[in-house]
């Protein structure tokens, strides 16, 4: 859990950010996909507004809004669901699972074969294979980035994975790969049917076989559609009240949303209100604009797991805060062992509710000078080296923001943009250069648990986690 990790090595005002970072990201990600449903539904009724009017979208002149109480509905129907159990809903979220593939296949093998019957008219555009260039695809790129929000769920089993060192980061770059290369291959192939300006936002892939005279193969495809965003609703809604759950136990939100259900084993209040939330930001709110902001929400918790990810490998706290869900068992093995053995708190300096991770060094006796000479040197250049790193990760932060920031602007003088594009350059470089050549903390060799996963190609990739990440957050904006 990310705010977890955060809460532990970092602060509790940088869990609670991210905390909320990952509430925005699946409680307005399910919203997006629920506002995505109506207009794949309303094909199968003959048309865009062919729904009944109870369930139809209203435009609201008065707040310049368009309603989609269909959207809403759904969020409900899901959340009832989700409070009654969900043990039967694993078994359907795989059935669907294989039937969207299947389907996917399809689009990309009969829009395969209507490209090379009409000649890929949707590549013969005036404008070219970029026509807004480069920014313009990574903008692209930053909004649909919500697309991808599921793969993070992987990273919460770590601990039914038999070997997570060799599992986890195998499972995730899987997934990542079976997504990417069906998205990348259903997108090449639907540009290419259809101009994108002649796209229909709601329906683009059904919308591209109907204009090529395949009724039936819409009707397919929106089969598929509407039975991957429901089952994409339900993963959504499913996960936020769980962190819900696991910040009011770390003492991050209050205690009433920890509630359980002792029948369910759900934590029904949690779920209830995220299904509030959620139907209401479906009812009012356009797809475009919860995209953005699932998005927004998804880079900047990565971005500053990437950042914590710096903290704990070169300047890791001396003492580690004990979150509130632990403390209580905590608590009671220290009661346990004081009776048996004594007090193992020594002199009782000890604060309740951390954990110490500082390295001991045990001498029978450190009157000799050359011992007390070579432990303060020692000292003295750990805490040079701390200093080194602290300044490395901020010049690494720094020149990040200075460099994205000038390469996305447009109303600076390209000289000026080029000058700040170096200097933010050469301060991410001179950081990156220096965590390199110094060494990381000792304790990272006995963090968490044996055979666990651990961050490979550190700082490298921490490094260029944080330089993708704020220039898609920046593209977005």
């Amino acid at each position: 859990m990310f705010s977890h990790f955060l809460l532990t090595f970092c602060s509790p005002r940088v869990a609670w950010l991210i905390g909320w970072a990952l509430i925005l990201e699946y409680t307005i990600g399910g919203s997006a996909v629920a506002r995505g449903i109506s207009p794949n539904l309303a094909l199968f009724f003959g048309g865009p507004n062919s729904l009944p009017w109870i369930l139809a979208r209203h435009e609201l002149p008065w707040l310049d809004v368009v309603v989609d109480p269909c959207a809403a509905a759904l969020v409900f129907l899901v959340t009832a669901l989700l409070c009654v159990g969900i043990k039967e809903s694993t078994f359907v979220q795989g059935i669907v699972t294989v039937l969207n593939c299947c389907v996917m296949l399809f689009v990309i093998i009969a829009g395969t074969y209507i490209g090379f019957q009409t000649g890929w008219v949707g590549y013969k555009v005036s404008g070219g294979f970029l026509p807004y260039g480069v920014n313009g695809m990574l903008a692209g790129s930053a909004t649909v980035f919500f697309a991808y929000i599921g793969f993070d769920s992987v990273a919460s089993t770590a601990e039914e994975v038999r070997n997570p060192q060799r599992d986890l980061p195998l499972g995730i770059a899987t997934s990542l790969t079976i997504c990417c290369s069906l998205y990348m291959l259903v997108s090449v192939v639907i540009v290419g049917l259809v101009p994108y300006f002649a796209m229909d936002p709601d329906t683009p892939i059904s919308s591209a076989f109907a204009r090529h005279g395949m009724q039936w193969a819409m009707y397919l495809v929106t089969s598929g559609a509407v039975l991957a965003l429901c089952s994409t609703l339900m993963g959504s809604l499913l996960p936020q009240p769980r962190i819900l759950m696991a910040m009011a136990r770390d003492g991050l939100l209050p205690s009433f949303f920890s509630d359980v259900s002792e029948k369910t084993q759900v934590p029904v209040k949690s779920t209830i209100i995220t299904g509030i939330c959620a139907a209401s930001l479906a009812f009012f709110m356009d797809v475009s604009q919860l995209a953005g902001m699932v998005s927004v929400g998804t880079l900047l918790a990565f971005t500053i797991v990437a950042v914590s990810i710096l903290i704990l490998r070169y300047v890791p706290p001396d003492e580690v805060p004990l979150p509130s869900s632990l403390q209580t068992s905590f608590r009671l093995s220290q009661e346990c062992d004081e009776e048996k053995v004594g007090s193992p708190l020594g002199d009782g300096n000890h604060e309740q509710g951390t954990s110490e991770i500082k390295d001991v060094i045990v001498v029978e006796s450190i009157n000799d000078p050359l011992i007390e000479k070579q432990l303060y040197a020692n000292k003295l250049d750990e805490l040079n080296r701390r200093k080194t790193a602290a300044r490395s990760i901020a010049s690494v932060c720094v020149g990040v923001l200075i460099l994205t920031a000038s390469a996305s602007v447009t109303f600076l003088p390209f000289l000026v943009m080029c000058l700040f594009c170096v200097f933010g350059g050469l301060l991410l470089l001179a950081g990156l250069g220096m965590l390199s050549w110094i060494d990381q903390d000792d304790g990272r060799h006995s963090f968490g648990h044996s055979g666990g996963f651990i961050c490979p190609f550190v700082p490298l990739l921490p490094v260029m986690c944080i330089l993708i990440n704020t220039y898609l957050l920046i593209n977005l904006g």
